[in-house]
């Protein structure tokens, strides 16, 4: 998704999770976690490889939806919102995701998906990979 797709997304959102909403800040976290969560991290284990800033988009929004839910000033930093709410960035989601990912793959017994681990083939011009994460 682009910026801007995600930013007219966060703004339907306002109505349910916003200053003004009649939900305690624990139905609205439960919210985040049920419904919002899911649809960012749903094939998260090849993100390994895409751009900072494409991370970055996702992290922005993040932050922006845990203040809404929150009601958080401006002067709060967002080190703090995500220690005291126990959420981890979308990078460290990212790499546990992959890792476990990753520990599934060894394991299964179907010999077409050890080529997957392969990481002998050589790169062109500095590409990352998921496999990189680890």
């Amino acid at each position: 998704m682009k910026r801007k797709q995600i930013e007219l997304k966060v703004k339907e959102l306002y109505w349910l999770l916003g200053r003004k909403s009649q939900l305690s800040i624990a139905n609205k976290f439960l919210i985040y976690k049920t419904i919002i969560k899911p649809i960012w991290t749903y094939g998260i284990e090849i993100w390994g490889c895409a751009s900072k800033s494409s991370q970055a988009i996702l992290q922005k929004a993040q932050s922006k939806i845990l203040r809404m839910i929150t009601s958080a000033p401006w002067y709060v930093s967002n080190l703090t919102l995500y220690e005291d709410l126990k959420i981890p960035y979308v990078r460290e989601v990212i790499f546990e995701k992959y890792a476990k990912h990753h520990r599934k793959l060894e394991t299964n017994p179907n010999p077409l998906l050890h080529p997957l681990l392969d990481i002998g083939q050589p790169r062109r011009l500095k590409r990352t990979q998921p496999v990189d994460l680890l």
